[in-house]
């Protein structure tokens, strides 16, 4: 065996979830890791995460990088918990902490990132390649109509201008990796999903799947099987062109962008399931279709639904719906069961951000993956199903 040995930063997350199932079931073959590390900030057990039965596999939950044992206790902390760390070659780091104030979540992150390197050069000689991952705030979708752009994104489009450049803890942590890796023997490089389209075993505001895969069987078990469904956005979110990034896609890329530093060293790469961009015209049919319901546009003028609303209003049907079915229970109705983000996502970005994926697919080469809306979206809701979160 190769000896590689992957260490997962935010592995219960929905691409660090994949990464660590990819890798489990053996991409890109089966001798390339001998060890896989997956760190979960909450306890998470194997069978709850659907992760397969390997002897590679080893899960750390509760380490924190922001210890106040500092730099040496975190290296401490790791070197007690984490079989074999000193084998460490590839880090994967999904970990991400959330702050409303743009220069506390700057802070915050890049110390993240700069704690769990110090600690992995610190404590492993072998380390080859950090994945870093980032996103369309990259080009700045996230600031809506304040900064207008033309599509498709592409790489080699510059960074956005002051005061937002500032504000963008991406650019920050990039910046860090670029400046730390001089003199190292370690690379790295970026991916950039878009809407990350995925599982996750324990509860995630930024799950777009799973808001919708509790909605959609709420809505199905009340409504009934063939009921129509508007579409929860608008006439004008309907129709923009973008392209999703199923959580396969991103961590299969970032797997193999991990094992080829000669051609990925210190790039970023728009990271997505195909090369022809989509719409929500295109996508909510076949969404729908997964809980026998007919997706239809939203009424004019209007939108459908509010999923975070209609669950509220029915979250005695919901209860029952756990009982009935066996479900496991506290995926709706509290603080991890946000309905912003689906709005943001679903209303607000209403405007083509459609990806150039050329870049990717150079580096993919002829290991290049598509899948089309379907492929994603019914994988995802297949695996909630599969871990009794809906029924």
């Amino acid at each position: 065996m190769a000896g590689n040995h992957a260490l997962i930063f935010g592995a219960s997350g929905i691409t660090g979830w994949a990464i660590t199932s990819a890798l489990l079931n053996g991409y890109p073959d089966q001798s390339t890791f001998s060890s896989v590390t997956a760190l979960t900030n909450r306890p998470l057990t194997r069978d709850v995460a659907l992760w397969p039965d390997s002897k590679k596999l080893q899960i750390v939950s509760g380490i924190d990088l922001l210890t106040e044992k500092g730099q040496e206790g975190l290296e401490a902390e790791m070197k007690q918990n984490i079989n074999g760390v000193e084998t460490v070659t590839h880090v994967y780091f999904f970990a991400y902490i959330m702050d409303q104030d743009p220069n506390q979540e700057i802070a915050i992150n890049v110390k993240l990132l700069d704690r769990a390197v110090k600690a992995v050069e610190n404590l492993s000689a072998n380390l080859k390649f950090i994945v870093l991952p980032t996103g369309t705030k990259h080009y700045g979708v996230h600031l809506l109509d304040k900064m207008p752009f033309t599509s498709p994104l592409v790489e080699s489009l510059p960074r956005l201008p002051e005061p937002y450049a500032s504000q963008n803890f991406y650019y920050a942590q990039v910046d860090y990796l670029a400046a730390s890796c001089k003199g190292r023997a370690w690379k790295y490089c970026e991916v950039m999903p878009d809407v990350i389209v995925g599982f996750v075993p324990n509860n995630n505001i930024y799950c777009l799947a799973q808001t919708l895969a509790t909605y959609l069987s709420l809505y199905s078990a009340i409504e009934g099987k063939g009921a129509p469904c508007a579409f929860p956005g608008t006439e004008t979110s309907w129709k923009n062109k973008s392209n999703d990034s199923s959580q396969d896609a991103v961590a299969r890329f970032a797997i193999y962008a991990s094992l080829h530093p000669e051609i990925t060293h210190g790039e970023k790469y728009n990271t997505a399931d195909n090369a022809r961009p989509s719409s929500w015209s295109e996508k909510w049919p076949v969404i729908c279709q997964y809980f026998g319901l007919k997706g239809t546009p939203p009424p004019a003028g209007g939108s459908g639904p509010s999923p975070g609303k209609y669950i509220e209003e029915h979250l005695s049907e919901w209860k029952t719906l756990e009982e009935e079915s066996g479900l496991q229970t506290g995926r709706v109705g509290n603080q991890r069961s946000f309905g912003g983000f689906q709005y943001f996502i679903m209303t607000m970005l209403d405007f083509d951000r459609d990806l150039d994926m050329s870049k990717m697919h150079a580096a993919w080469g002829e290991k290049k993956e598509e899948t089309d809306a379907k492929g994603a979206w019914w994988k995802a809701f297949d695996r909630f199903r599969a871990a009794k979160i809906i029924p």
